[in-house]
This record gives C-alpha cells, structure tokens and sequence, in this order.
C-alpha cells in the first residue's frame, strides 16, 4: 500500500503548530483564545508571485481586494495576458505604477524562460530566494512569502513583516517594537517550525484582542 504524501503546508498547519504549541505556551494562547490559523495555501508560480507583488505594503484586506480586481480585469491572468495589459487596465485594478513596472517585469522574464518555477522544487530555500530577488521588485519578504505559501516550505521566518513583528511585540509582552536583530533570536527557538510560527502570529495580528 503506497503511503500518501503529506502536504507540506498541512505539516506545517498540523505537526509545526502542535510541536510550537507544546513548546510555547504564548504561541499555545493564540490557538487557545483564536483557534488554528487558517490555511494559506498559493498554487505555485506565475499568479503566486504577481499576488505577492500586488500585496507589498498594503493590508490584507487590500491586497485581497487588489487581487480580486486584477483577476477579473486580466481573464486568464497569464504572463502573456499581464504583458499585453496597458495602463488603463493595471490602473483599474490598483497598481500604483511602480507595481506595473514589476508585474511587466516578471511577465517578460516568464515569458523569456528566465524563470523556471518548476526548478525551485529541487533548490534549498537561500538558493530560491537568490532566484527571486534577482527579479525587480522581489525583496527577501516577497521571496519569504512565497517560499511559505507557494511551496510551503517548514522554516521560514519574516522578520520584516510588520504584522508578524507587531504580533510577536504583543505575545511575548515587549516594551518596544522588536529589531530584526530580536526577532531573529527570537524566531531560533521555533525552529524547525518558524512557518507554522509565522502563521500563528498572522493569526493572532488578526484575531486576538490588543491588550
């Protein structure tokens, strides 16, 4: 009987956030008080990547609204399609116009066969992330994000994300906004698992009461 391949953002949902829980009792809380973080799962490749470009510092409320108008304003939504797409249509669906210059970017590298997204399966993360961020637009939290939510890689952890840094300000009771230097000692003690602990502090930026 051939045994089922697990999913790695099922692990990262059941085993890593059960393992931190165990381990943290302040990550425990937010299960407890929230109940589990939701999955947040992208199909890997061209649209994981635009959708990450479209949601660089804005909320996720926005970025969800962003996304929306872009996959009704661009049908399919294709690298093709996306390079064909003038001006008009990427401001109908919110681009502001350095977002154009990147969406036509990735399109065009695409497109060019200088982006395989197959490949990234056999890479480790530091070499998938080198990839990424060669691409305009693409910094270290875009690369992190889709390392998590496209490949669903276990370890990965976005210091610079603010609503992660302003979720670990709250659960560990800091007095001040956490350094990259802090979060990062801070993320050690979650390893392997600094995905699922990514994931459990998006959860409790929404859902738990500020203090």
């Amino acid at each position: 009987m051939t045994r089922r391949r697990k999913n790695p953002h099922e692990a990262i949902l059941t085993e890593g956030v059960a393992a931190l829980c165990a381990r943290d009792p302040d990550l425990a809380r937010i299960v407890d008080i929230a109940g589990p973080p939701p999955p947040r799962e992208r199909e890997p490749g061209f649209g994981a990547l635009l959708r990450i470009i479209i949601g660089q510092q804005v909320s996720a409320k926005a970025a969800d609204a962003l996304w929306r108008r872009t996959v009704e304003q661009i049908d399919p939504l294709t690298p093709t399609a996306v390079a064909a797409a003038d001006e008009v249509t990427f401001r109908a669906c919110g681009f502001s116009r350095q977002k154009i210059v990147y969406a036509r970017h990735l399109a065009a590298e695409v497109m060019a066969d200088r982006l395989d997204f197959a490949s990234f399966n056999d890479m480790d993360d530091a070499s998938v992330t080198a990839a990424l961020t060669r691409l305009k637009g693409i910094g270290p939290w875009s690369a992190e994000i889709y390392l998590l939510f496209a490949l669903g890689r276990p370890d990965v952890w976005p210091i610079g994300d603010l609503a992660v840094q302003i979720a670990v300000k709250r659960i560990k009771r800091l007095r001040s906004h956490p350094s990259p230097k802090r979060m990062t000692r801070i993320g050690e003690a979650w390893r392997p698992w600094r995905s699922a602990a990514a994931m459990l502090l998006w959860h409790a930026y929404a859902k738990l009461p500020v203090d």
